[in-house]
């Protein structure tokens, strides 16, 4: 398919001045001391060249928490928009996808054409380029799995190159490029399988909703179709009318405990039944966060000071639900959350955004 053509950056986008709350879906955050939109991975690279540290590469906004003093320095707005073959054969398709791309875009793309790989991610909100760096997944797919290079520039060494996949450190929503910043993504490279038909399906609740066993494949357009369905159903999917989605998501990720600290878990938990948990490699188990938070006590809607709370839809998320809350209030919240899982459980729950000048 042909390139799309990179955004231009005009003269309104560099003239944004301030609260950086517009630019996340949570919707809060103070002022930036200045804001650059850039539209293609030339003009990231020349933004980032030339600003005085500190730096902050925001695109989607999706997955970050700013503070209420905002950040004081150079915020680049990633803008440049593209999708284009690279390499292909009859069994797959490899496109390389500009950071500035809206993800479930995308998604909806891989899905008209026949490309499966991706299905399973639709609705996700943010952008291309955030992927890589938190591992993006859900029902049962990673874009680890897909992913076979990331083009960066890297702010070190001053130079741009591809990373491939096997040295992204990819894990369990990580990678080497979060919480770091080294390396700013340009671009991102996935092999996706020519197929109308969906991968495998993974997830019991997918499987469940889409009337099949686990295992089992269907059409492309129904595995997202039932997952677009599955995530505006818990708040997951941006909606303007819908104060559930004034969120990151999942604000906790689901911890990952070793057998020492899992068994502990089910002797706190005994009366309540056993938690979901996943085993994983080398004896660790992976539990449901949610399950935490709602046996400690908070459960949907839980209300905070300031205009937050839970979700009404989705236990895991931490919502701005008035549209004025403080970032502070959302972070109170989550504390309170946390410190009182870890009262019960003994289990610590760690935040899945990436804070930015705040701390939990």
């Amino acid at each position: 398919m042909p390139d799309a053509s990179a955004q231009p950056t005009t003269d309104a986008d560099r003239a944004i001045p301030n609260p950086l709350a517009g630019y996340t879906t949570l919707r809060t955050g103070g002022p930036a001391e200045r804001i650059v939109a850039a539209g293609s991975a030339d003009e990231i690279i020349q933004a980032v060249r030339t600003a005085a540290d500190p730096i902050l590469v925001l695109a989607g906004g999706s997955n970050v928490v700013i503070g209420d003093a905002g950040f004081p320095g150079t915020v680049v707005l990633v803008r440049s928009r593209g999708v284009q073959v690279i390499a292909e054969d009859a069994a797959s398709v490899t496109v390389r996808v500009d950071a500035g791309e809206p993800w479930d875009d995308l998604v909806a793309t891989t899905v008209a054409n026949g490309w499966a790989g991706l299905e399973c991610l639709s609705g996700i909100p943010g952008s291309t380029g955030a992927t890589p760096i938190q591992n993006v997944g859900a029902y049962g797919q990673e874009v680890a799995e897909t992913i076979t290079g990331v083009e960066v520039y890297d702010r070190v060494e001053g130079t741009r190159q591809v990373i491939p996949a096997a040295d992204c450190g990819f894990a369990y929503r990580g990678s080497i490029f979060k919480y770091v910043d080294r390396w700013v993504v340009l671009s991102v490279d996935f092999r996706l399988t020519r197929s109308p038909l969906s991968g495998p399906v993974r997830y019991a609740e997918l499987a469940r909703a889409l009337g099949v066993e686990v295992g089992d494949q269907v059409p492309l357009a129904d595995a997202r179709a039932v997952v677009l369905r599955l995530r505006a159903g818990k708040g997951m999917v941006l909606d303007a009318n819908d104060p559930d989605t004034r969120s990151v998501g999942s604000f906790f990720t689901n911890p990952v405990l070793d057998r020492a600290t899992y068994d502990q878990l089910l002797e706190r938990s005994v009366e309540l039944g056993d938690p979901p948990a996943w085993p994983g490699a080398d004896g660790l188990v992976k539990v449901s966060a949610a399950w935490l938070i709602d046996k400690a006590g908070f459960t949907k809607g839980h209300p905070g000071a300031g205009g937050v709370a839970i979700s009404s839809k989705h236990t895991l998320a931490l919502t701005n639900r008035s549209g004025t809350a403080h970032t502070e209030d959302l972070l109170t919240l989550a504390r309170t959350i946390r410190d009182q899982v870890h009262a019960r459980f003994g289990v610590t729950l760690h935040p899945e955004p990436v804070l930015i000048n705040c701390t939990l």
